[in-house]
């Protein structure tokens, strides 16, 4: 392996969103359920922090400050490394040059952190008590605990409930940093309740936990919600990945030809891609952009362009993206994470606009490629991430075939220390894929609000 970390300088100011600022066509705003008109930030404000709900709004603005108490968190684990997949190159005896920036050197195993870590100051710069969230595979939930603990905020977390049971030591990692855990959906909340009485027995999804998290924070003095990816406000804090992958690729005088992200609500793609974007928008220079989403839960692949709720409950503003419908539960043999039912608004608008490409992977293939990973670059990479390295793979053997020499770049989003029941899965090949039907996904999409534009 080699490393690109000595001598880089963390960044010190946030770049806009996935490259919002650069686009000709911008992201259609987010709408109030009730009137179908722009959300405002007085209206936005019962849910969220309010510097959170500037930058959220904020689209033309390409560069935000990092405060000092960010920074001086960011000092624990940043930079990351960009690392250069010299054994993954040799045992495919590909031509490529393969390279990763690895998001996994911190306690909560994840990229996560980088954004929990600002929720959670601007939360205490705001005076509260405390926030609410959701988290599906786990990553969120614990990086969001840690961020709280350190600023001495009172951390509520729903937990899709397949995960809660799946991944006890996830759980208990966010019990330890003083998180109060709640498998969703739970009968803690109304729309809970709702919930399972309309769909008994469901192992929930990332929707029905967002519903779950945002009632408990609206509802409680001095709590706000948080959400850990979709968002814009999170692709710019996320942003910090794609500066510091750029900063590390022009010291060592390499450009890439591909560069590929795994997409589940897009804060991690969103933040890798943001400076190569930008790039892109500005006609300064050409990728290939790829997000590598599961085929359990194929939002970009299989999904609709429409305004649709952010969650389960139907009570968040409805966001115009790639959409399976609000009321989409993922199979619960689905173990990679990556569950949301629909895609960052900015993502998507790039995507509509044929700026980034979007394929589907199936979940045992995925395992084969997180495994050969493993073996031989030294690393247990998240169900998540790997998601990234089987596409980054069959790219670089693809190279292999054509003789062309590309260069290949992915976001390897975490380990995958707290994933053992899945890998236990895949080894004893009990592991299996499931694909929705068009009439589930026609079923799920019936439901989308009807919105006119």
């Amino acid at each position: 392996m080699n490393c690109s970390k000595g001598g880089l300088a963390r960044p010190r100011r946030f770049f806009g969103n996935a490259a919002l600022p650069d686009m000709k066509n911008k992201p259609a705003p987010l709408l109030n359920p009730a009137t179908h008109k722009p959300m405002t930030a007085e209206e936005l404000a019962p849910v969220f922090c309010d510097e959170l709900i500037a930058q959220e709004l904020n689209t033309t603005d390409a560069y935000i400050d990092i405060p000092e108490e960010i920074q001086d968190f960011y000092k624990m684990y940043r930079p990351s490394p960009l690392i250069r997949a010299y054994f993954l190159e040799k045992a495919l005896d590909t031509p490529a040059k393969i390279y990763y920036k690895f998001e996994g050197n911190n306690t909560s195993g994840s990229h996560k952190l980088n954004s929990a870590i600002a929720q959670a100051y601007y939360a205490k710069k705001q005076g509260l008590k405390g926030v609410t969230t959701e988290t599906g595979a786990g990553q969120w939930g614990t990086a969001l605990s840690m961020a709280c603990s350190y600023f001495g905020l009172d951390c509520k977390v729903y937990m899709v409930k397949v995960s809660y049971e799946q991944k006890p030591f996830r759980r208990e990692v966010m019990r330890t940093y003083g998180a109060q855990v709640t498998p969703s959906p739970s009968m803690t909340t109304e729309i809970g309740k709702k919930i399972l009485a309309e769909h008994p027995g469901t192992t929930g999804s990332l929707g029905c936990a967002i519903s779950e998290a945002v009632e408990v924070a609206t509802s409680t003095e001095g709590y706000r919600y948080v959400l850990g990816s979709v968002l814009n406000q999170v692709l710019l804090h996320q942003s910090v990945i794609g500066l510091e992958t750029k900063t590390a690729l022009d010291k060592l005088g390499v450009k890439p030809d591909i560069i590929i992200g795994c997409a589940g609500g897009g804060s991690n793609l969103g933040g890798l891609i943001a400076p190569f974007m930008g790039e892109k928008l500005r006609g300064e220079a050409d990728y290939r952009i790829i997000a590598v989403e599961p085929a359990s839960c194929p939002s970009f692949t299989r999904g609709k362009f429409a305004y649709d709720f952010c969650d389960t409950g139907m009570v968040c503003p409805l966001a115009k993206m790639y959409t399976l419908g609000s009321g989409f539960i993922p199979s619960a043999n689905h173990a990679g994470g990556l569950r949301y039912h629909g895609m960052s608004s900015t993502l998507s608008q790039l995507y509509h606009d044929g700026l980034m490409e979007a394929t589907s992977v199936e979940q045992t293939s995925v395992f084969e490629a997180a495994e050969q990973f493993a073996r031989v670059e030294g690393i247990l990479p998240a169900p998540e991430s790997s998601h990234a390295i089987r596409v980054a793979i069959d790219e670089a053997l693809k190279c292999k075939e054509t003789g062309e020499e590309k260069t290949i770049v992915f976001g390897l989003t975490g380990t995958g220390y707290f994933d053992m029941v899945a890998y236990e899965k895949f080894n004893d090949g009990k592991m299996t894929d499931y694909i929705p039907t068009d009439e589930e996904l026609a079923k799920s999409l019936a439901g989308l609000p009807v919105v006119e534009e």
